[in-house]
């Protein structure tokens, strides 16, 4: 046993729920972001502003009549299951072979996976990584059989599991969406104010709604609360951490203020009270649908890529989100209202007096919000 842990130590394999539920899991979102999601919005920035050429098929795969073109955005979103793989590998460390290698696993392993695809790439690129590594520079064949265990690893536990962990992720995602139309004040609570500690957390919570394929009412939920922590505590700490927090937390991420909240939970208090109002505020006041990507779901104002999911899924709804019964709208002036409320004005405002209520009863100090 001994030997074995030795083994594990030098090949850098560590079976840990950080290393696996963290690392590959926010790395899989940067890979969701930089593909799918961008692919997304290049796509609908050339179809609103008749940019030529975003709009241009560039290549077509498959054969009449069933041949289908792609733009840039279309091939960027084409390669979200390579991308995928890639940055999971490289969050597990994987040497060039293991991450090369990864390629192929992604793509059939985001194909095989349908809806759920996300979380199926999560699963089988991890595991293909590990063996790959496992076996890295352990043979004088090493070009050989480091990438044919990994792709045979990694397309053969896909073509295994795939299918069924895309379809069960599929599964809760659709009963939470169901739920929420059924529910949509209690349902906003409850996926606001998740998604919103998911986001702070260091966890993805854009890669859980990818996985899940969040979209709808549901999803516009998740992006109530994900700009209740972003835009809350930007705001909140603009006393101690002025323009450049604002910035950070504002358009960064809200998980700078994890150490704080370590060392004081209630600081995060106010961010998940908002959260808990502005959630319902969408669902069933504004009824705000987020019907791009479902990544942007849990992106919040990160790059402002929240709001331009909304925007992109009235404009032209995902693939998902047309699935679910989602069609293009021309947003009118009480959308626009919704979207600007519940993304920025309302997490401002309501976490802002309800942190000066905090800081007045002594459950925040000053310094407390003070980023490093």
């Amino acid at each position: 046993m001994s030997k074995f842990k030795a083994f594990l130590k030098r090949k850098d394999i560590e079976i840990s729920l950080r290393r696996y539920g963290i690392d590959a899991l926010g790395a899989m979102a940067q890979g969701l972001f930089c593909s799918l999601l961008i692919g997304t919005i290049l796509n609908t920035l050339g179809q609103q502003f008749h940019i030529g050429f975003l709009n241009e098929i560039i290549f077509e795969l498959g054969k009449d009549p069933n041949k289908v073109g792609y733009t840039i955005g279309g091939c960027a979103s084409l390669m979200v299951g390579p991308a995928m793989a890639v940055a999971i590998g490289y969050a597990l460390h994987a040497p060039a072979m293991v991450l090369f290698s990864l390629v192929p696993v992604g793509f059939a392993t985001n194909a095989m996976g349908g809806a759920g695809g996300p979380l199926a790439v999560l699963v089988t690129a991890c595991i293909a990584a590990e063996f790959g590594k496992a076996v890295s520079k352990e043979t004088k064949i090493d070009i050989l059989v480091t990438p044919i265990v990994t792709i045979l690893v990694g397309i053969g536990l896909a073509m295994l599991v795939a299918a069924p962990i895309g379809k069960a992720a599929s599964w809760v995602g659709n009963l939470i969406m169901w739920a929420t139309q059924q529910q949509p004040f209690i349902m906003g609570i409850i996926v606001s104010v998740v998604v919103g500690i998911a986001l702070t957390l260091p966890i993805s919570s854009a890669a859980i709604c990818a996985a899940l394929s969040l979209t709808g009412l549901a999803g516009g939920a998740a992006v109530a609360g994900c700009c209740a922590n972003m835009v809350g505590f930007a705001v909140m700490s603009f006393r101690e951490n002025r323009w450049g927090g604002l910035v950070s937390q504002g358009l960064g991420t809200s998980m700078l203020q994890m150490g704080n909240i370590v060392r004081n939970p209630k600081i995060w208090i106010p961010a998940i009270v908002t959260s808990a109002i502005t959630g319902p505020i969408s669902t069933c006041i504004f009824k705000l649908e987020m019907n791009g990507a479902a990544v942007n779901s849990g992106m919040g104002t990160c790059g402002l890529c929240g709001p331009i999911g909304v925007w992109t899924g009235w404009v032209a709804p995902s693939e998902a989100a047309v699935a679910n019964g989602a069609v293009a709208i021309a947003p009118g002036f009480m959308d626009w209202l919704g979207l600007v409320l519940v993304c920025f004005v309302l997490p401002g405002v309501i976490c802002w007096a309800l942190g000066l209520l905090c800081r007045k009863i002594g459950w925040i100090k000053e310094g407390d919000l003070k980023l490093d």
